[in-house]
Order: structure tokens, then C-alpha cells, then sequence
């Protein structure tokens, strides 16, 4: 029995040593990138039952993927190994603060040959929800017709699906991104946009435009990330608010934020705590990520958690 399943590309993320431009770079460390396996591994660390889907190599980075996830204890079982293609790759540049480049190595990758037929048919029995994202549908159209495929699927089996659209232009154009991705909205039932996100996809950013604008496509939750200054929350004839986001003193790097915000508020949903506290959860994870390097590596545990939350209660 899983609380989350998700579904996407993990890849290997060599991170240069020396910050500067990447050509100047002698030596990487190697880490695990990936937005759905990010949350996969949030949600397991707060002691909840994850699972990843998904398709790597038959190579050793394809290795390294699967024993890193599951060591994280997410259930990978419903991943498969496709010898004809690699696991995909990507390199990223250090910079001492701020926003690093990061190339992509992912072309023809395992994860996007990844088609419906290859998952277990009794993989969503029990199952609480589905978690997607905007990338994976980009990779192919193999796995634009797979994930909507999936959807359906979990969809009969009463889950929730979670969606946060996390557009990368560098994939498709914004308007194949914006019809799929607005397709995909409305088989939703909560959905996590960033504001720029809102602002492709409905040609809007206002709040009050953009939580109708969902709850009229089907979403009962809506909730618009607002960077480090946190996040509005609407539920469909419910209760509507912003939750601010926490301050940090250093940020290191922002990638894997917005995983961490999504881990945080559906924690908060399976933990059935009120909208604005998974809100106010999602916005300590995201803020706890962005303070150290690799995408996941700031997730916490329900403890820390915990001892985070009431710090920042107390310097209120």
C-alpha cells in the first residue's frame, strides 16, 4: 500500500567543484536529479509510503539511480531496465550564490521510451495519489501519451492527482507546453504552479483570476508558489489565504525547491492538517532546500521538521 506514487526521469547530476563557468571545471561530484524522485524521496524521509516510476539503463548509472532511490526507501518496483537506451545526464555548474547553469545530457534517454504498458497493473490498488509533473511529458511523445495514459488509470482507481507543471522550455515550445500542460490541469485535482507557471499557461498571474480560472477546470486544490515569499492557497468552495514563506539567510541553490514545497503540502493533505498548514509545511521544506547543494539533500526528516517549524514559530 503506497500513500504517493510518481512518475518521471531521475537522472545522474555531476555538480562541478570549482564554481565558474563550466569549461574551467577539473573535477565533479555525482548526484541524483530528478523532480518526481525528489518528491518520492521527500515524502518517504516524513515517513510516508512512496513509490517512483520510471526507466534507466542498462549501465552504471542506471545502477547508481535505482540503489540511491531506494536507499532513500522509495519502492522502485514498478521501474524497469531498458538495455537499448541510456540513463540520462546532466552536468551543472557551482556558483557561490544564485541560480547555476545546468546542460542536459537526456536525448533518447531510457525514461523516454518509458510506455503505459510497462507498469504493473495493480500498481495503483490502494494507492492515495499520483504526483506528476510538466517534465516527463516533454521528454517524448511516448511519454506525453504514457502519462496521460497513467492518469486515466489512477484516476479510476480514486487517487488524487497532484500536479505541479514545472515547464522546461529548453524541451518543448511554450505552446506544445502550454496544450499539454493545460490538458493535464484538467484531469488534476490539486494543482502547484509557480507564478510564472499561472502566467504561461492562463495568461495571467492574478490570484484571484488564476484560482478560478483552475477551480473552474476541475482543481480542488490550488495553490500558486510565490517564491521565498511563499504561496497563495484556494480550496474549491473552501477556505483561501497566503501563507509567507520562511527567511533564509544563505541560499546556496534554488533547484529542488519547488519539489520540496510540493513534498510539504501533500505531507500536509495525507496528513489531513488544514490547507494553510500543509502551505506553511511546503513553504519550510522548499526553504530548508534551497540551503544546501544537491536537489534533495536538504529534505528533512518529520523530526527536523518539526524542530524547524517551531523555531520559526518562536522567532515570530
Amino acid at each position: 500500500m503506497l500513500d504517493v506514487i510518481t512518475m518521471g526521469e531521475s537522472m545522474v547530476m555531476m555538480i562541478a567543484e570549482q564554481a565558474g563557468p563550466l569549461e574551467c571545471a577539473t573535477t565533479f561530484s555525482r548526484h541524483l536529479a530528478g523532480a518526481e524522485s525528489n518528491v518520492a524521496i521527500g515524502l518517504a524521509r516524513l515517513g510516508h509510503k512512496s513509490g517512483w516510476i520510471s526507466a534507466v539503463g542498462e549501465d552504471p548509472f542506471g545502477t547508481y539511480v535505482l540503489d540511491t532511490i531506494c536507499g532513500e526507501g522509495v519502492d522502485n518496483s514498478a521501474v524497469v531496465v531498458l538495455p537499448s537506451y541510456p540513463t540520462g545526464l546532466l552536468i551543472k555548474e557551482q556558483k557561490d550564490v544564485g541560480d547555476p547553469k545546468v546542460y542536459y545530457y537526456r536525448r533518447g534517454s531510457a525514461a523516454s521510451h518509458y510506455s503505459a504498458d510497462l507498469v504493473p497493473k495493480n500498481y495503483f490498488d490502494k494507492a492515495k495519489i499520483l504526483h506528476i509533473t510538466g517534465i516527463f511529458p516533454a521528454l517524448s511523445e511516448i511519454t506525453r501519451q504514457t502519462l496521460l495514459q497513467i492518469i486515466r488509470h489512477a484516476k479510476k482507481c480514486g487517487l488524487l492527482i497532484s500536479f505541479d507543471p514545472n515547464v522546461r522550455l529548453q524541451l518543448w515550445s511554450k505552446a506544445e507546453a502550454r496544450k499539454t500542460l493545460l490538458e493535464i490541469s484538467e484531469m488534476s485535482d490539486v494543482i502547484l504552479p509557480g507564478v510564472a507557471e499561472a502566467e504561461l499557461l492562463l495568461g495571467t498571474s492574478d490570484w484571484s483570476t488564476v484560482a478560478s480560472s483552475f477551480h473552474e477546470k476541475g482543481n480542488q486544490y490550488v495553490v500558486m508558489k510565490n517564491g521565498p515569499d511563499g504561496a497563495y492557497y484556494s480550496v474549491k468552495g473552501g477556505s483561501s489565504g497566503y501563507e509567507k514563506g520562511f527567511k533564509v539567510e544563505r541560499v546556496v541553490d534554488t533547484v529542488g525547491a519547488g519539489d520540496g514545497f510540493a513534498v510539504g503540502v501533500l505531507s500536509g493533505i495525507l496528513d489531513q492538517l488544514p490547507i494553510h498548514q500543509a502551505v506553511a509545511r511546503g513553504n519550510a521544506i522548499g526553504s530548508l532546500a534551497v540551503t544546501v547543494r544537491g536537489d534533495y539533500d536538504g529534505y528533512p526528516s518529520r523530526e527536523r521538521l518539526s524542530e524547524y517549524l517551531t523555531m520559526h514559530a518562536r522567532k515570530q
